[in-house]
Order: C-alpha cells, then sequence, then structure tokens
C-alpha cells in the first residue's frame, strides 16, 4: 500500500512530471575547500579554478562519484560571496538552463535552472531557489507555465534543487530537512498547558512510520520522515556560492520559496544563522515548521516573508485567523505543526511591527483569490507590508502557482 503522504503528494502538488532532461555535471572537489589567508591568494586561487574548470570538470565527470558521508559534516566552504552583486562585476556565465549537479559532502546534488530570456551576462540579476514538497522533484515550479512566464519578465534566475530520497542516496521521496523532522521530537518537549502532551511531532497511533534508513541513530521515534544523508542547510549555502561562481547574480536580491515539506524548510532557511542573511525575502507555501519551533528569523533586523497557506488543508492546516496555537494534520494521519498566525507574528515582532494592533487584510495589487493580513508599520514596509499572512479560502494543501505565484512575485518586487 501507498503511504498517505506519497498519496497527497500526488493527488496535490502542482506540475509533478517525470520528464528527464540532459544532466549538465559540474562536480567542485570537497578536498580543496582551504580558504586563502588573504585577498591576493584568493585572487589567485579564483584565477586557477577558473582555468582548471575546463579539465577539471572532465576528469571528474570521467571518474563518476558518489559514495555517503555522516548528515551534518561541514567540510566545505560555503561563504557566500558578496562580490557579483548590483555594481556589476559578473564572473563568466557558465551555466545555462538545464538539469546541473554538484558534489556536497561526497553526495551528488541535484538541480534545475532556469534562466530568464532577459538575462545578460554583465547585468546581476534575482535569484529565486525553488524547494519542491515531499516526495516531489526539481520541476515543481519549473514547470509552471505562470512562473517560467513571470520569471521571465522580471528577470529572475530561478534554481530548483531536488531534494534527497529514503535510499543511499537517491530521489525515492525526496525531501528537506528541518529541525523535527529527522528526529521525530517537537520543539518545547512535555508542554505542561497541552493535555495529553508528549514531546513528539506526531501521535505515533494514528501516523504511519516514515523514517528513512539514513536516519537510523538519528530518528527518537516513528516520526522522523526526511533524510538525514546530508546537512540541507550547508547544501543551500555551497549551491548560492556555486551560482555566484556561475551566473551573474545579484547578492542582495536572493529569495527563496517553497511548497510543503519545501516550505517548512525555507521557514528553517531563514531561522538558521549560516543562511538568514543569504535571503531578501522568502515565500513558504503550505509549509510551517513542525509543534515547538516558533523561531524568529535570525537575520539581524528580521527577515521579510509571505506565507501562502489554504483554509481547507487537512495536510499541514495553518489554523484559524488570530488562533496562535498549534494545528494538528486530519488527513487520517497526526503530525503537528506551528500555527500560520503565530509564526507570523513572530517574524513581525523581529520586524519591529506593532503586534498589539491585530494584522490588517491588505489590498493587493495583483488580482487574487487569497487574503492577505499584515501590520503596516513595520521595517522594511513598501507598497506591502514586510510581513504577509495570504490564506486560500477555499484553498487546500496545493502550491495554487497561477493565483500565488503572481502575489508572491509582486511581494519580492516589492523588496
Amino acid at each position: 500500500m501507498w503511504p498517505l503522504r506519497y498519496i497527497f503528494s500526488i493527488l496535490f502538488h502542482d506540475n509533478l512530471t517525470k520528464t528527464h532532461q540532459t544532466c549538465i555535471k559540474v562536480r567542485a572537489s570537497i578536498t580543496l575547500t582551504t580558504k586563502p589567508k588573504n585577498d591576493f591568494a584568493h585572487h589567485l586561487w579564483n584565477k586557477f579554478i577558473r582555468l582548471s574548470l575546463i579539465p577539471l570538470t572532465l576528469l571528474l565527470l570521467s571518474c563518476g562519484g558518489g559514495g555517503s558521508s555522516p548528515v551534518y559534516v561541514e567540510n566545505l566552504d560555503t561563504s557566500v560571496s558578496e562580490g557579483n552583486n548590483s555594481n556589476g562585476s559578473c564572473p563568466q556565465t557558465n551555466w545555462s538552463s538545464g538539469n546541473v549537479s554538484i558534489d556536497h559532502n561526497g553526495i551528488e546534488r541535484k538541480f534545475r535552472v532556469y534562466i530568464s530570456s532577459n538575462y545578460k551576462s554583465d547585468t546581476p540579476a534575482s535569484l529565486v531557489l525553488g524547494f519542491h514538497g515531499w516526495s516531489g522533484n526539481e520541476n515543481e515550479f519549473l514547470n509552471n507555465q505562470t512562473v517560467r512566464d513571470q520569471l521571465d519578465e522580471y528577470n529572475y534566475i530561478m534554481i530548483s534543487p531536488l531534494g534527497l530520497g529514503s535510499g543511499e542516496p537517491d530521489s525515492s521521496y525526496a525531501s528537506w530537512s528541518f529541525r523535527g523532522s529527522t528526529t521525530g521530537l517537537d520543539g518545547d518537549g512535555i508542554n505542561q498547558l497541552v493535555a495529553n502532551d508528549s514531546e513528539k511531532i506526531c501521535d505515533t497511533d494514528s501516523t504511519p512510520d516514515y523514517t528513512y534508513q539514513s536516519c537510523a541513530g538519528i530518528a527518537e521515534n516513528t516520526c522522523s520522515w526526511t533524510q538525514c544523508l546530508d546537512d540541507d542547510v550547508s547544501f543551500v549555502s555551497f549551491l548560492v556560492a556555486q551560482a555566484q561562481e556561475n551566473l551573474c547574480i545579484d547578492a542582495d536580491r536572493i529569495f527563496a520559496t517553497g511548497g510543503s515539506n519545501g516550505g517548512m524548510f525555507v521557514w528553517e532557511l531563514g531561522q538558521n544563522e549560516n543562511t538568514a542573511n543569504i535571503f531578501r525575502a522568502v515565500a513558504p507555501i503550505i509549509g510551517l515548521p513542525h509543534r515547538g519551533y516558533l523561531d524568529g528569523p535570525k537575520k539581524p533586523n528580521g527577515l521579510s516573508a509571505i506565507l501562502v497557506t489554504g483554509m481547507r488543508d487537512t495536510t499541514v492546516p495553518p489554523g484559524d485567523w488570530d488562533d496562535k496555537s498549534f494545528t494538528t494534520t486530519s488527513n487520517g494521519e497526526a503530525f503537528y505543526y506551528t500555527g500560520a498566525s503565530a509564526i507570523a507574528e513572530k517574524w513581525a515582532i523581529a520586524l519591529d511591527c506593532d503586534v498589539s494592533i491585530p494584522p490588517k487584510i491588505v489590498d493587493l495589487d495583483t488580482a487574487s483569490t487569497l487574503e492577505c493580513r499584515g501590520w503596516d508599520n513595520c521595517r522594511d514596509t513598501n507598497s506591502y507590508p514586510s510581513i504577509l499572512d495570504c490564506r486560500g479560502a477555499e484553498m487546500g494543501h496545493t502550491y495554487n502557482l497561477d493565483d500565488s505565484w503572481p502575489l508572491i512575485m509582486d511581494f519580492f518586487n516589492d523588496r
């Protein structure tokens, strides 16, 4: 019998596809990562890397790759470059639209690149990372015509990575790991204010065991449901650094979005001090942190966010407006999540919003069936408030990209 989470992914995730494209392999050695000690050495190092890129790539392609490494072992220089930004200084464009792979911690990580039709190799472009849902793939966003049209219109590059699966490694049940999803533990332990509470992120009596083989020794219970092969947060840092070496990217305009499991991971990227500063704004779609992980962003002065959820979502329910309690999956399983109102308010506080005033309905500049609420007295507020909580009254566990994506792009463009 197929697991319920797989069935829900097939039924509700937008544009899952089995389309295969030519994979352009770009491997980066994890043994040549010692950071130069001064700027001149750094210049020579970069020159050496560029001159060596073609023969090194051909050599690595002939050698293959693979293998595995312990989870959360970070042995790479993943610092994000500030060199190619809005001042017009750009590296040579080495990547093109298509499928690419790089090595991170000895594991092949795959992703799809989409370069806007208006891209110019000497003009920095905005970058958005798009993370698929559980058991999804790198095509969930980019196979949508509305997404591609708007990326072209506003000159955005999109990179959509493929998560790691349940094998050693593979892409079956591809997933993104975030706090609680690997251990199965919630963030607040036994909460005395919750009747019959436990320290788990699910009710094990009604929730199937999805624990991946790679999480043996890490999972504390059968609520674990994502991969433990690699540190996804470290991978994102490395991916952005690699993108800046191979494309003309505005380092001040890097964004992240994700759906379902990918949306949960986007919150993690903002809550992690190693990645929060990378992003200008984020847009989680139908994804919320697990219960007990109600944390603000680690970026100084806050991080702008637009949250999109569906009021008819039984997989990751947002809760009622202004209800700050945790929510529970009601699709035959029972996972526990932070409520949408609670996380929106937490991030609003980091943006100096006056949360003593309830958020109000926001007039949208684009046609949408979503209702959005926010505070208009926050830091970085422009046409839109810097934190938006948007919900579809008839929307379930679906990305609803034809409706949600134009609004997300409006929000990013307003930053």
